[in-house]
């Protein structure tokens, strides 16, 4: 037998002893909190889940085609114009944002121009005639 297998056996040895040892000194703290969590866990499912009448009229309130009311139609186009303005002012940063980059882009291209026109009038410039400024 080599030496790995001895060792595992050594450490699940105490690994089972630990837990056993933890299991048995932690019951009386462990009831404590297991009621804590229960309540816990039943209140949030009474918020979550309906009692069965309530659910009954919900769908008989809301078939397959009700009419939905005033208020839920209020909140859906609520959330419709949000939506569209969230767009409208995504897509009016992007505008603005090519028609700087555009006026940039114009900028420069005037400024290499007027470097151009002037080094060609600086070269054929004879000197016999008026300047061109």
């Amino acid at each position: 037998m080599s030496w790995p297998q001895p060792l595992v056996l050594a450490l699940l040895a105490v690994l089972v002893a630990v837990t056993c040892e933890y299991v048995v000194s932690g019951t009386d703290q462990d009831e404590a909190v297991d009621e804590d969590v229960d309540a816990r866990l039943f209140s949030a499912l009474h918020q979550i889940v309906m009692h069965e009448a309530d659910a009954s009229n919900f769908f008989r309130r809301r078939g397959r085609r009700s009419t939905k009311s005033q208020d839920e139609l209020n909140a859906e186009q609520r959330l419709r114009l949000a939506a569209d303005q969230r767009k409208r002012q995504y897509h009016e940063e992007q505008r603005k944002d090519f028609e700087n980059f555009a006026e940039e882009e114009h900028d420069e291209q005037d400024e290499r121009s007027r470097e151009s026109g002037e080094q060609w009038t600086e070269f054929h410039h004879d000197g016999l005639g008026p300047a061109y400024d």
